[in-house]
């Protein structure tokens, strides 16, 4: 399990790095050369929603069907375990909805982009005529 977690982690990673590089300021020939290259890695990189979905879905799961340590049969050993599961559980949610949300962002940027140099290309058309 620990290897799913890692994975979507460095998923998630990359595309917060992806996310700032694409927003930073840059010369229009870089920009460009940039959106393109993101926009060939978007749509092999689309796995990442149905895993982490998958990923919330079996966290939802453990969920339901996890021990309560709500008693005075729990001991300390115990309801400490039984806690760092649970902030393991949330962290674990905010990891997925993190990169559910990012590739989102990465998606919209790029495609800003392009409507935004389709939109530069026609008013330059209509310039020339």
């Amino acid at each position: 399990m620990a290897l799913q977690w890692m994975i979507l982690t460095y998923v998630a990673a990359a595309e917060a790095a992806i996310a700032i590089l694409l927003t930073l300021p840059a010369p229009k020939l870089v920009k460009s050369r940039l959106v393109s290259l993101v926009s060939l890695i978007l749509q092999p990189s689309l796995f990442i929603v149905p895993f982490s979905i998958f990923q919330l879905m079996d966290i939802y799961w453990k969920q339901e069907h996890r021990l309560m340590c709500t008693g005075e049969t729990c001991t300390a050993s115990e309801r400490d375990r039984y806690e760092k599961s649970i902030y393991k559980a949330q962290r674990n949610v905010v990891l997925c909805a993190a990169a559910c949300l990012l590739y989102w962002c990465i998606y919209r940027i790029c495609k800003y982009h392009k409507e935004i140099q389709s939109l530069e290309e026609a008013e330059k058309r209509y310039k020339d005529q």
